[in-house]
């Protein structure tokens, strides 16, 4: 909240009623605090109304700072953007000259894009939350996932380095959630140390009746479950269940070396999603470079 819609000053102490009944209706959410109230509209896809937005704010009590968000998997149509912006002025004349209404379209994967640049690295349980809230998202289509080939999804990859590099594949417990993404990079002491493109994803688990196996994306050949048997023996060595904890397997085509440098004070505690098209300047999927050609851009490039 601080970061999207307030300023520094902001300290929220916040008081969540869902499903909460208004004067003229009934909205998804209502976060409060004294001196600021939002108000959420959600849908699945951009099933929204102007005249159902219109009536929500009504809901808003007497408070400085009001902000209706409208929440889908995708931004509202153009055409109901203009005419609800319009009646959201007119209302804002007539009632709240002094504080009015602010309306906040936006998408859940934006959402989630601003909680994970908020969430410090070290915050391990907010971002086992955010986590979870990713998957969810997933599974229920509220991320569409068409621009996957625009993420690079950072990774710790410290003791399992090597395995992973001469494998072409790195393994993390099947309960993470992910956003989608078509490029899966390695980090260690600092520095993004690898990156390839993922040509199949598996899960798998050890039973009394062999290994199971389900395939997310790609091919589960035998190869594949041969690199899983190695993957679990690996993990032995170091200490790492992966054999009666399920685990996803993400299979690169080849991970190229690389030395992409954190240049801010400490280490990085856990996974990161870098934009590739911001990162690189493209703006279209056909014009994405190989993967041995973006390790190398990067390798000149530093992050923080």
């Amino acid at each position: 909240m601080k970061s999207e819609y307030f300023d520094s000053s902001f300290e929220p102490e916040l008081e969540f009623n869902i499903q909460a009944k208004g004067k003229n209706s009934v909205p998804d959410a209502i976060i409060t605090q004294a001196g600021f109230q939002i108000v959420v509209e959600t849908k699945i896809t951009d099933w929204f109304y102007s005249n159902q937005l219109e009536r929500h704010l009504t809901v808003f009590g007497d408070v400085k700072n009001k902000v209706l968000i409208s929440l889908a998997s995708e931004p509202m149509k153009k055409e109901t953007l203009s005419e609800f912006e319009t009646k959201l002025k007119e209302y804002n004349r007539k009632n709240n000259p002094k504080s009015p209404i602010r309306h906040i379209n936006t998408t859940f994967e934006e959402l989630i894009n601003a909680i994970q640049a908020t969430i410090d690295d070290r915050d391990y349980k907010m971002q086992d939350v955010l986590d979870d809230y990713l998957n969810y998202c997933y599974v229920d289509g509220l991320i569409l996932g068409a621009d996957s080939w625009k993420f690079m999804r950072m990774q710790l990859a410290g003791t399992t380095l090597d395995f992973n590099l001469a494998s072409n594949v790195y393994y993390d417990k099947s309960s993470r959630g992910f956003r989608a993404h078509d490029y899966l990079a390695l980090y260690k002491n600092k520095s993004v140390r690898a990156l390839g493109k993922i040509c199949a994803r598996i899960t798998a688990i050890e039973t009394p009746n062999g290994i199971e196996y389900e395939t997310e994306f790609g091919e589960l050949t035998e190869e594949r479950k041969s690199l899983i048997v190695d993957a679990m023996a690996d993990g032995d060595s170091h200490g790492y269940d992966l054999r009666t904890i399920k685990h996803r397997y993400f299979f690169v085509e080849k991970f190229y070396e690389m030395d992409y440098k954190k240049d801010s004070p400490g280490g990085c505690m856990g996974s990161r999603i870098f934009d590739l098209s911001c990162l690189l300047g493209v703006n279209d999927k056909d014009c994405m470079p190989s993967v041995e050609e973006i390790a190398d851009k990067l390798s000149h490039k530093t992050w923080s």
